[in-house]
């Protein structure tokens, strides 16, 4: 059964594309079996891997049921995807039923062995696609920024996270706090740093130990429908996410990557 990893936080601009497309691309080069899932109506992720959603099956097609979960996969060589697009803002005012909060969950369960982990990229607001997204997960992770308003929203998803504990998914964890854009050169990043960690252990969790960078190739990786881990794997951004994914994939997929750099040699 597959891991499911939400990337998370209302602010926008922290990045959560971005994490979002390294993971599906990482754990893809690892040889891990992986699906990302937008659930941001900007149809971001499906972009940053290459995808056209106007040519594609979308989350939208699924939840409407214009398509199976299955048929709205997309295979791209960074990994499968399941794109969205703009028609995806209208979930609240159209899904009105019972257990709407469920929906995701239901549907990915048709799909979820053919998977090792399954990442959802979700949009910049606490609303019922992110609600969706925490009941079908395992685990959560919250990119920030070295700043003030992107602790604020950090903040703010503690209690979200402990509303669906109570109601839909008691077994949910914060995975951990990912520091994005991060210059430990400066005083307010450093000082972010510290009050991150005093959030993260009031939600049981820890500040993971590797911190992005900032680096151009990142803004610039989409514009060629990558994730900046195939764009430009050896600026400062994609080293510091290729050790964030390794932390995700565990010893096992760690050990094919390596495995199939020795073969190559």
């Amino acid at each position: 059964m597959a891991q499911i990893i939400t990337i998370t936080n209302q602010k926008g601009g922290v990045g959560k594309t971005t994490i979002s497309s390294a993971l599906v691309c990482g754990l893809h080069q690892r040889g891990a079996r992986v699906l990302g899932v937008d659930t941001d109506p900007q149809g971001n992720l499906g972009f940053t891997l290459g995808l056209d959603p106007d040519n594609n099956k979308t989350l939208y097609d699924v939840f409407t049921g214009a398509c199976t979960m299955e048929q709205a996969i997309s295979h791209t060589e960074f990994g499968d995807v399941v794109p969205s697009d703009i028609m995806l803002s209208s979930f609240d005012v159209m899904f009105t039923a019972q257990h709407r909060e469920f929906l995701l969950s239901q549907y990915l369960a048709a799909v979820s062995s053919q998977y090792d982990f399954i990442i959802i990229d979700t949009p910049p607001s606490l609303n019922i696609l992110t609600i969706n997204a925490y009941v079908a997960s395992t685990g959560l992770i919250i990119p920030m920024e070295s700043e003030i308003l992107s602790l604020v929203g950090v903040s703010q998803i503690l209690e979200t996270v402990e509303a669906v504990r109570a109601s839909f998914n008691p077994h949910l964890r914060v995975l951990g706090i990912l520091m994005n854009r991060f210059d430990s050169r400066t005083k307010l990043s450093r000082e972010v740093l510290e009050m991150a960690e005093e959030v993260a252990a009031q939600m049981d969790s820890h500040v993971f130990p590797v911190h992005i960078r900032r680096g151009v190739d990142v803004a610039r990786a989409p514009a060629y429908g990558q994730s900046v881990l195939s764009y430009r794997p050896n600026s400062k951004p994609a080293m510091d996410l290729d050790s964030f994914v390794d932390i995700i994939a565990g010893e096992q997929f760690r050990s094919k990557q390596s495995g199939n750099t020795t073969s190559k040699e």
